[in-house]
């Protein structure tokens, strides 16, 4: 018989079959680096994209901030023209603001030369009449006087009596002195200074200036006067003038008038004083008496009138923070009607 070949004998003990294991083991770690390399590679790209992205944005902001930094620059020169412009304007604004004042000033500086005027036109109409009330304190003096020299010069002096007939001299001298000085308060451009004025005290001083007139024209004067106390913040001499405006206007209203007489009344009332001029003349009619406090309008004959007083009184009572109003009531006399806010009291 033919022997049978030798048969390969098997790999025991870490042989070929062991080698085998160790390679497939080697191949699924060379497989799973490759799968890991792989997935590195993948987030490697997509960091990469991100990365471009990224750059992409910043980019767009680059140029977003440059664009902004344009603008701010743009913006920054605008500003710098508009403060310009804004320091041209209140350079312009300031002296307009002067040129304003000033002109406010010479408009109240002509307002009180026309209140001055107009203060010294009304002395003039009143000159006959206080030409009459100096008059006679004059003669009074000069009566008590002279019986003082014919008592020295006859040689019958009598101590009493000469002393009693120069006392009554003196009082002469002293209502003369009173009447000289109101007129020359009456007369002196006012101050603009405002105080405390009692209303009645400056209605029977500017009474006493036109009484005269008044009583030569045969005019009484009657009073309805509240009794309180009325004090209004403000010029005594300017409300004097607008007192006398309308005294001397009633006077001229009451001319041809049959019955002749002023009333004048005063009251008080929720923080206002006022005070009513009214007279028996004729009235003032609808077409007249929309323009009465118009400046120059004026009635009367050319030369006999100003046509200022109406016209500065309602000034004067408008600085004073009042009004004045008129009620022409044809056939029955004007009115005219003054309101003043009251002063405050000093315990409020």
């Amino acid at each position: 018989m033919a022997a049978e070949p030798d048969a390969q004998p098997a790999e025991t003990n870490g042989g070929p079959a062991a080698s085998a294991e160790d390679l497939r083991r080697e191949v699924e770690q060379l497989r799973a680096r490759v799968r890991a390399a792989e997935e590195r590679r993948r987030a490697l790209l997509h960091i990469m994209g991100d990365l471009h992205d990224s750059n992409q944005r910043l980019g767009d902001q680059r140029k977003a901030m440059l664009h902004i930094l344009k603008d701010s620059h743009q913006s920054n020169v605008r500003l710098a023209d508009s403060r310009k412009a804004m320091i041209h304007i209140m350079g312009d604004l300031r002296e307009t603001t002067q040129e304003m004042e000033r002109r406010e000033q010479e408009l109240r500086d002509k307002q009180e030369q026309l209140v001055q005027a107009g203060k010294l036109a009304t002395l003039g109409e009143l000159t006959t009449g206080v030409a009459h009330e100096l008059n006679n304190p004059l003669n009074n003096i000069g009566l008590f006087v002279g019986n003082v020299i014919d008592h020295v010069e006859l040689g019958t002096f009598d101590r009493d009596r000469v002393v009693s007939d120069l006392n009554k001299a003196m009082e002469q001298v002293r209502k003369a002195t009173e009447i000289i000085t109101h007129l020359r308060t009456f007369g002196r451009p006012a101050t603009v200074e405002l105080e405390p004025i009692d209303v009645d005290e400056v209605i029977e001083r500017s009474l006493s200036l036109v009484q005269e007139q008044l009583r030569l024209r045969g005019i009484e004067v009657t009073f309805d006067l509240c009794r309180d106390e009325l004090v209004v913040f403000g010029n005594s001499i300017q409300l004097e003038q607008v007192f006398i405006n309308l005294l001397t206007n009633s006077r001229d209203a009451l001319a041809d008038a049959e019955e002749k007489e002023i009333h004048i009344a005063s009251t008080r009332e929720q923080g206002l004083v006022r005070i009513t001029f009214s007279d028996s003349g004729e009235g003032i009619a609808p077409e007249i008496e929309q323009r009465i406090f118009d400046p120059f309008f004026t009635t009367k004959e050319v030369g006999a009138g100003t046509g200022l007083g109406l016209s500065i009184t309602y000034s004067i009572v408008k600085e004073h923070g009042g009004q004045i109003v008129v009620e022409g009531r044809p056939g029955q006399g004007a009115l005219f009607t003054i309101e003043l806010p009251l002063a405050p009291r000093e315990d409020q």
